[in-house]
């Protein structure tokens, strides 16, 4: 891990560790209000009567842009604009729908974080999942602020970093839940909360007008595997002091109820494992929780079994977490993965992704034969421990369909407890609102339906309609304590990641390669005197996608024939504009091919003067 940066020349941000807490406290109280680092609250402060909301004497309006995150599930990534004073919260990436043909990777659009470089103090990571850092690697090689996160968080960024080749020059600094990060005009505190993934953190953004609450994503686990519960003493703190906004993740709105513990996704596990009697058991989970795989860990442990670690990303983040002591994995429990044919299969647990049925993930490849070094057999125990993102239910029945055409027994979705979210059921989401009282609120992280619900249990809970935003992405919230608006939007599209190409990749390239697959190319050839536009070789008519050459020769003949008489009119009608030939070639193509077969395929005119 490299080191913290502590150059404050380099960074005005001002962060400061618990060994300067008094400065910080000074600090606080100049700018309004008083808290100390991991302070213990009273009784009688958290369970007082509800304080009515504080109106701070500065009536600047503070700003809320939402580049991401909204109406989607994935590239979440906030801005906050108080006079002249920017931040950041996350900045994630999310994976492409089924119609974006060839492109990997979904980032937010960068442009109003680059037109505003200079103003940006900083951006603060909520957590170690994908949506929330996937895309900070290529905003850091445009605008390279310093970076804020817990330990685990900056552990997962750093691996990242380092494959783009930008880690030695990121400003990466490491936080705690209670610590405090002051900027000229902000100052964020990082508050414990339960997730899929340690080191999880919801904000308290506080500036001249007011106190807002950002939960990023939580769930509220009274048993949680690392031992730490959500901190609802200090949400219930803040509520008291007064909160102008409330930004809380919606993921789960539609649920009734509250999140199951992680902890009974063991217990399920302790129950299969030892179900599953002589078979070899693999088990396919998300890369990123690393308390599912602590559990089966630890199960596989107390029954004498070996662990292999399979695929890229879960190898990644094992190791990074057992070195930061995230992961406690028993001594000669994991083996190498090229060693798996070398013990029983009564002996063996294998860890996999493609909990979501991504094809080139480590199950999919093993569901369809296509794997180096594991065969599925009638004697392999599957489970799938995950719930299908929406969207992906076809691709992970797929995999399951195959995996069982093989022969092997699949346990997936909600035969068993194998699976428990990280996010917020309803009563979780209300208790929030109960404790902090905000002002306005702000329901954010999910889809459109997932915000409306949202907005109606705030409704629910007596927040009147008028004081409740749904934004969209590019939307920005403008907020006092006596008014909350919408402002001018911003820009905050999506841009494409294909290979190395980061923006190279748009609409027009998205329709054709859309076209290209539905309907196929067909390119015509042909070469003309460059002094008198006459035909002088071809046309060569070639189809890709279309039709079988083969067992199409009469079309493909005919349609070179319409193509030499479309050269030919052109000749004769003195037409000597390339553009204008090669759409007229286009046209006429067309038009014979689909009055012949009633498909559209791409029709691609190459014209060389000679």
């Amino acid at each position: 891990m490299s080191k913290k940066n502590t150059n404050t020349k380099e960074k005005k941000a001002d962060y400061q560790p618990d060994n300067e807490k008094n400065q910080n406290q000074k600090k606080a109280q100049a700018k309004g209000f008083q808290y100390k680092k991991n302070a213990k609250h009273s009784f009688k402060q958290r369970n007082g009567s509800a304080k009515k909301y504080r109106k701070p004497v500065n009536e600047t309006p503070v700003r809320i842009a939402f580049l991401g995150g909204l109406n989607e599930v994935g590239k979440n990534m906030t801005l906050y604009e108080y006079k002249d004073e920017m931040f950041l919260v996350d900045c994630g990436l999310a994976f492409p729908d089924p119609d974006m043909l060839g492109v990997d990777l979904v980032i937010p659009d960068f442009s109003y974080v680059e037109k505003n470089a200079d103003k940006i103090k900083g951006i603060i990571i909520t957590h170690g999942h994908e949506d929330h850092i996937g895309g900070l690697a290529y905003l850091l090689k445009t605008v390279n602020v310093p970076v804020y996160g817990t330990k685990l968080t900056i552990g997962l960024i750093q691996g990242k970093l380092k494959e783009h080749g930008i880690l030695s020059s990121a400003k990466l600094n490491e936080v705690a839940p209670g610590d405090v990060v002051n900027f000229n005009e902000f100052s964020v505190e990082m508050i414990h909360v339960n997730h899929s993934i340690p080191d999880a953190i919801a904000l308290a953004i506080k500036c001249g007008a007011g106190t807002i609450i950002q939960t990023g994503d939580f769930k509220i686990d009274s048993t949680p595997i690392d031992g730490g519960m959500i901190d609802l003493s200090r949400f219930a703190q803040l509520g008291d002091e007064g909160v102008l906004a409330l930004l809380s993740d919606s993921t789960n709105a539609e649920r009734p109820g509250y999140t199951e513990s992680e902890r009974k996704v063991g217990e399920s596990f302790d129950v299969l494992f030892r179900k599953a009697g002589k078979s070899r058991i693999i088990v396919a989970t998300f890369a990123s929780n690393i308390h599912r795989v602590q559990q089966i860990i630890n199960v596989a442990a107390s029954l004498g079994r070996k662990v292999a670690i399979m695929g890229r990303s879960l190898e990644n983040v094992v190791n990074i977490s057992a070195q930061l002591g995230y992961l406690n994995i028993p001594d000669n429990v994991l083996i190498n993965a090229d060693l798996i044919n070398k013990y029983p299969a009564d002996s063996l647990v294998i860890i996999t992704t493609g909990s979501q049925g991504e094809p080139m993930s480590a199950l999919s490849r093993m569901a369809f034969s296509d794997h180096r070094k594991v065969e599925i057999c009638p004697n392999d125990y599957v489970i799938i421990s995950a719930t299908p993102i929406p969207g992906n239910e076809k691709t992970v029945g797929r995999v399951v369909n195959e995996l069982l055409k093989l022969g092997a027994e699949v346990i997936y979705e909600k035969m068993y407890d194998v699976h428990v979210s990280g996010h917020a059921c309803q009563e979780e989401l209300k208790l929030i609102m109960g404790l902090v009282k905000p002002r306005y609120f702000i329901p954010v992280h999910g889809e459109q339906k997932h915000l409306r619900k949202h907005a109606m249990l705030a409704e629910g809970m007596g927040i009147p309609t008028e004081n409740i935003f749904i934004a969209d992405n590019g939307y920005v919230a403008e907020m006092t304590s006596s008014s909350i608006k919408s402002a001018a939007p911003v820009p905050a599209g999506r841009i494409f990641v294909d290979g190395y190409g980061v923006g190279d990749v748009g609409s027009v390239v998205l329709r054709d390669r859309k076209h290209l697959g539905q309907d196929g190319i067909i390119v015509v050839t042909a070469s003309l005197d460059y002094e008198t536009g006459q035909l002088i070789a071809g046309p060569e008519v070639v189809s890709r996608g279309f039709v079988y050459v083969k067992e199409a020769e009469e079309l493909i003949e005919q349609a070179r024939k319409i193509a030499e008489k479309s050269l030919e009119n052109c000749y004769y009608s003195n037409i000597s504009d390339i553009n204008a030939i090669k759409g007229k070639l286009r046209d006429a193509v067309s038009h014979f091919v689909y009055e012949q077969t009633k498909r559209s395929p791409m029709i691609l005119p190459i014209i060389m003067e000679v």
